[in-house]
């Protein structure tokens, strides 16, 4: 029976949302397509993952098991199934490395982590134990020396990864090249939501270029109460989200915007909207006869379910490249789901090339 053994580096909302998914699509659901983007990848629906690993920091979720530790605060994202299969699977003590910024330990205890005093477990050891066929990657942003721990970890236990974190990986060229050499599927980096921000800007951007007109200037301000945003309030951290998230947009257009008339990052955090994210977005642009226009836009959703609808697609398209013996990052799967691939394409191109991917053409 066709089976992929998943590890979970981060029990945060997003991994809620994707363990709360796993269940919510019941064999009488997975042939729907509401919510999904690929009901069956390769002859693998939802109902073929199954978590093997998980790691955290958080003494809230460290030693629960994982049906449990997802509902453990400070996760705080919406709950669309309340009752989870058990796992079997415990949450391990993860190395912290940076994988925490120094301001999360000053707020109430729904909104910041609280670290477990445990000694870190070797994760490419688990890996290997517990026979992880992929690793879903969702450390906080800024994570560069933990991200890079969990890869080399996937590098030793032979097991493919989906980096859905602003550290890049799968878009640098050595760790690529590292992962191609082991025979290893990676995609990354820095998961796009399924309808969110960036999706939405890309489109609008490369619109207005087919349509003739010149943009000028744009901006998009996020505000979310999740853990993710509270962590990026320490800007130090911001620089390769800044970088991914400008980048995504800047590779729509035929003529870059100079840095000054692009900015694109997440704004503030806002504790009372918890994991519901507020996009404020606005475009000028000039139309025929050189006339000003604008469009100015704001968006609502809920953060993880939006992330969790990409990341099921990525790991069984990496399960299926590692079935197939492909190593290295998976071009047309990076280009479509996530914001920093390997590879920028217009999103029209990488949807028909994955497809063709998942063919086997």
């Amino acid at each position: 029976m066709k089976q992929i053994r998943l590890a979970i580096a981060g029990v945060g909302n997003c991994a809620s949302s994707l363990v709360q998914g796993l269940d919510y699509y019941k064999p009488q659901k997975s042939t729907q397509s509401a919510g999904l983007m690929h009901p069956d990848i390769g002859g693998y629906t939802l109902q073929d993952v199954k978590v093997v690993a998980a790691f955290d920091i958080d003494k809230r979720k460290v030693g629960k098991p994982v049906e449990q530790a997802v509902f453990a605060l400070p996760n705080n994202t919406k709950v669309f199934q309340s009752e989870l299969t058990a796992t079997g699977v415990t949450v391990q003590m993860a190395p912290v490395h940076d994988g925490v910024a120094a301001h999360m330990k000053n707020y109430p205890d729904d909104q910041a982590f609280r670290q477990a005093d445990l000694p870190g477990v070797d994760v490419a050891k688990v890996l290997k134990e517990t026979k992880a066929d992929v690793l879903v990657c969702y450390l906080p942003v800024g994570s560069e020396n933990a991200i890079r721990y969990y890869a080399q970890a996937c590098l030793d236990a032979g097991v493919a990864m989906v980096n859905c974190v602003p550290v890049f990986i799968a878009s640098n060229p050595e760790w690529a090249e590292r992962f191609k050499k082991a025979g290893l599927p990676i995609v990354g980096d820095d998961i796009k939501s399924q309808v969110g921000a960036t999706i939405i800007h890309r489109t609008l951007t490369r619109l207005m270029g087919d349509r003739g007109v010149q943009l000028e200037r744009t901006y998009q301000l996020n505000t979310g109460g999740n853990t993710d945003f509270l962590n990026m309030l320490e800007h130090d951290r911001l620089k390769s989200k800044k970088i991914s998230k400008t980048e995504s947009v800047q590779s729509q257009l035929d003529t870059r915007l100079d840095p000054v008339n692009i900015h694109i990052g997440p704004s503030d955090f806002v504790a009372w909207q918890k994991d519901n994210k507020l996009c404020f977005l606005r475009m000028e642009w000039r139309g025929f006869g050189d006339v000003p226009m604008n469009l100015e836009m704001r968006l609502s959703v809920e953060d993880s379910p939006n992330s969790a609808g990409v990341a099921i697609d990525a790991i069984r398209l990496a399960k299926l490249a590692r079935d197939r013996g492909i190593g290295g990052p998976l071009l047309e799967a990076s280009a479509y789901l996530m914001k920093h691939p390997p590879q920028q394409m217009r999103d029209t191109e990488a949807h028909d090339r994955l497809e063709a991917f998942i063919a086997g053409k």
